[in-house]
C-alpha cells in the first residue's frame, strides 16, 4: 500500500494541535515528556501521523475526537 501524505490536511491538524497545546500553556517538550509523541514534527506537518496518534493526542488534550476533527475542518 502506498503511503499517502496530504500536506494541506497535515498542516491543518498541526495548527489545531499547536492551538490546543498553547491554550493549555504547554511546550512541545511537555507534550513529548507526557506522551512520547514529538509534537513539533506534527505541528509542522513534517510527519504523517496515524489515527491512533491523533486519538492519543485528543485524549491528552481532553477533547473528543469528533470535536478535534471539527476544529480541523474550520482551519483555512
Amino acid at each position: 500500500m502506498a503511503d499517502i501524505k496530504n500536506v494541506e490536511l497535515l498542516t491543518k491538524i498541526g495548527l489545531v494541535l499547536k492551538e490546543l497545546r498553547t491554550k493549555k500553556g504547554l511546550t512541545q517538550a511537555d507534550v513529548i515528556a507526557d506522551t512520547g509523541i514529538h509534537a513539533g514534527k506534527l505541528e509542522t506537518a513534517v510527519s504523517n501521523m496515524s489515527v491512533s496518534t491523533i486519538y492519543q493526542l485528543a485524549e491528552y488534550f481532553e477533547i473528543k475526537l469528533s470535536d478535534f476533527f471539527k476544529l480541523v475542518e474550520k482551519q483555512k
